[in-house]
């Protein structure tokens, strides 16, 4: 134990395993030899140690990284306490004594916080790129069906007809949303910790400003204490993945609604369905409902550091152990989810034609009616208890807008005139859509378009 000179007694066995977190932060391996590169390099310029120490332990390290790439070193959980311990006793095999100076200044504490700020950084970017590529995805498809109708919904009841290409595109702005928070939140553990020291910094001539332009952050934190002891950032990455789940889950739901025989909207590739090991006939969205079903475990991952951090007093304190797990666990399910979906959306045949003509016999011009009567001068509310009329009569005589006659409207109210006939056209239903940010088709190719610029 790289503390153990306080002690009399090696750590229990049980008490190792159990308080090891190896299994977890060996992921912040890369981060944590970068930080100490920078963190040697600094002590030699600042002449705590010499330029060749410096070399010596740099080289070092880089024998460690390449070692454990290849494979040929791979520390033991049950041995060591964390990666961070675990490197430091491979570099003292390595090169000696000489080892022992690069903790010179430096604490575990800030080690730490200044990994999980590099890895956090980089996560964020590898998620945006994910994300951006499923955007691409639906955009491909949003493409081929500016004009593909399909009901839109509220209440899970229908509502108005949109466009699959609209639709689409709801998700294309999720995704967007999702994006900006993970550059808020990369910008936020954008600030380096090292040479923050335990809690109070150090009576050593660290150069902070130095490690922190090394390693490409902004610039070093302001305050040692709250610097080893922040989590927020890890917070916020925690909210940003469960916020992206959500949107993933919710567009999970409605592929496993249109895959199903009742709405035959579309199929998924062989790929990426299963069967049944009892009905030959089934085809299961399995990869879909798995998404969905990830979604409440990457949900808890918050709710386990923010139930960890609440009562914490500044400034460590070994719950914020408790960080990595659920931190590595939702980049991995998130990222998984978003590779999955852009493959399995890419695998998907859409039935362009399954609405075209169901709809025609719907209710769901309403509103478009609705709309005629004000534009005829008459107040919306009246126009809407108007329509609501229409609708009641059709119902109890078992009709729909598909069998309507000017003679019927007219026998309703005598503002209609033969131009209303053109509002239960389900065709021209998009075109007449005049509103930025509708449904209308020459709209949707144009925000199409726009994405397309954005997104690669």
């Amino acid at each position: 134990m790289l503390w153990g000179g306080r002690f009399n007694e090696e750590l229990d066995s049980n008490a190792l395993k159990f308080s090891s977190s190896l299994n977890a932060d060996i992921n912040l391996i890369e981060e944590d030899i970068a930080g100490s590169k920078a963190h040697a390099l600094m002590l030699a310029k600042v002449k705590l140690i010499s330029k060749e120490e410096a070399k010596k332990i740099t080289a070092g390290l880089d024998k460690i990284l390449k070692e454990w790439k290849n494979r040929s070193w791979n520390p033991d959980p049950e041995k060591f306490e964390d990666i961070h311990s675990a490197i430091e006793l491979k570099l003292f095999e390595l090169i000696g004594d000489t080892a022992g100076k690069l903790h010179t200044g430096r604490s575990r504490n800030d080690q730490v916080a200044t990994d999980l700020r590099l890895w956090i950084k980089k996560a964020c970017g590898e998620l945006t790129k994910l994300a951006e590529n499923l955007q691409h995805v639906l955009l491909k498809i949003a493409d081929k069906n500016t004009g593909t109708i399909i009901p839109g919904y509220t209440h899970l009841q229908r509502a108005q007809p949109i466009s699959l290409a609209f639709h689409l595109l709801a998700y294309v702005e999720m995704l967007e949303r999702d994006k900006k928070r993970f550059k808020f939140v990369k910008k936020s553990a954008n600030s380096s910790p090292l040479g923050s020291g335990a809690l109070a910094g150090s009576t050593l001539p660290l150069d902070r400003n130095f490690t922190s332009k090394q390693l490409g952050f902004e610039t070093p934190t302001a305050n040692a204490l709250d610097s080893v002891s922040d989590r927020d950032f890890i917070l916020d990455f925690l909210n940003a993945c469960s916020i992206g789940m959500m949107h993933l889950s919710r567009l999970s739901e409605e592929i496993i609604i249109w895959s199903t025989a009742e709405w035959n909207f579309l199929e998924l590739g062989d790929a990426f369905t299963t069967g049944s090991s009892l009905m030959p006939q089934k085809k299961n969205p399995d990869l879909a409902e798995l998404i969905r079903g990830k979604t409440g475990k990457v949900y808890g991952n918050y709710i386990a550091l923010a139930a960890a951090m609440k009562s914490l007093p500044l400034s460590y304190n070994r719950d914020l152990q408790e960080d990595k797990e659920p931190m590595f666990d939702s980049y991995f399910t998130y990222g998984a989810s978003l590779e999955i979906m852009s493959a399995m959306l890419s695998s998907a045949k859409f039935n362009k034609e399954r609405f075209a003509s169901e709809l025609k016999n719907d209710f769901l011009l309403a509103t478009d009616l609705a709309d005629w009567l004000v534009l005829k001068s008459i107040p919306f509310r009246e126009a809407h208890r108007i329509v609501g009329e229409i609708i009641k009569r059709l119902e109890a005589e078992r009709k729909n807008f598909g069998s309507v006659s000017l003679e019927f409207l007219q026998s309703i109210h005598p503002a209609f005139d033969k131009t209303v006939l053109k509002c239960f056209e389900i065709n021209s239903a998009l075109k007449n859509k005049k509103t930025y940010g509708s449904p209308n088709p020459e709209l949707a190719k144009k925000e199409i378009k726009e994405w397309l610029k954005k997104v690669r």
